[in-house]
């Protein structure tokens, strides 16, 4: 049996990321992914009525499947966070600009 002299101890590598950075960085990011789906609903849908229409034009249905596949790529996203503290630096720079702008488009096309 070792001691706990030869044995190394478990420790948990520093992240070097505040919790306010992360915090701010994961809501910002949050957020601007959300308007993405929901401005990605918003295009997808069929021109006409209902979306079983979208059965009759190729242009319809073709783009209802991209809005689908691109909307389940960025639920996907949301679980997937910044490795690292300048990942979450970035999302604070983007989503302070991008959400803004994004919600700014959401409104204007809905």
């Amino acid at each position: 049996m070792a001691t706990s002299e030869n044995t190394p101890e478990a420790k948990l590598p520093a992240s070097g990321v505040s919790a306010g950075l992360r915090i701010a960085a994961t809501l910002l990011r949050t957020a601007f992914i959300f308007i993405l789906i929901a401005l990605m609903i918003r295009v997808s849908l069929p021109q006409s009525e209902t979306i079983w229409s979208a059965w009759e034009t190729p242009g319809d249905l073709v783009r209802l499947w991209l809005g689908v596949g691109v909307s389940i790529w960025l639920v996907w996203q949301l679980f997937h966070g910044p490795d690292d503290a300048q990942g979450y630096r970035t999302w604070l720079y983007l989503g302070l600009a991008a959400v803004p702008f994004s919600l700014i488009c959401l409104i204007a096309i809905w």
